[in-house]
């Protein structure tokens, strides 16, 4: 099979997205996975693209969206390699398509925000030529009630 990248735009490629997926996002189940894809599809655009080669090889969580400050962007909200496929080319490949989609979208900018922890994903950020410009705050807050 020839590498191939595209979004996933059906439910039997969004299932097939969904083990490389899990190995970043562990928290959410296979059967929550399709609900909360559709449901943040429908309130935000977001999309799954994925990198396929001889098996899903990468996949990455994306929108596109607007703020006063910056203008259009397109937000990366999810990114990973399987393991198994780390360091051949296969996150870089889909890092460049993503800035490409971003580029064909008419947006300005490429943002992604990442855990403090994820020492190895900032490097390779870096390396593709994103700049640290921002910190991010967080507060946790009750959720709705049962």
């Amino acid at each position: 099979m020839t590498m191939r990248i595209a979004v996933a735009d059906t439910e039997p490629l969004l299932e097939a997205c969904y083990p490389v997926m899990a190995e970043l996002r562990p928290q959410i189940s296979r059967p929550e996975f399709l609900p909360l894809v559709g449901r943040l599809a429908a309130i935000n655009n977001f999309k799954i693209a994925f990198l396929e080669d001889d098996g899903i090889k990468a996949v990455a969580g994306y929108r596109v969206s607007e703020w006063l400050a910056g203008g259009r962007y397109l937000e990366i909200e999810d990114f990973v390699t399987a393991s198994a496929a780390r360091s051949k080319g296969y996150g870089g490949a889909l890092f460049d398509w993503l800035v490409a989609a971003a580029a064909r979208a008419g947006c300005r900018q490429v943002r992604l925000v990442s855990n403090l922890r994820r020492v190895d994903a900032h490097r390779f950020y870096l390396r593709k030529g994103m700049n640290q410009e921002a910190h991010y705050f967080s507060i946790n807050v009750a959720g709705p009630s049962a």
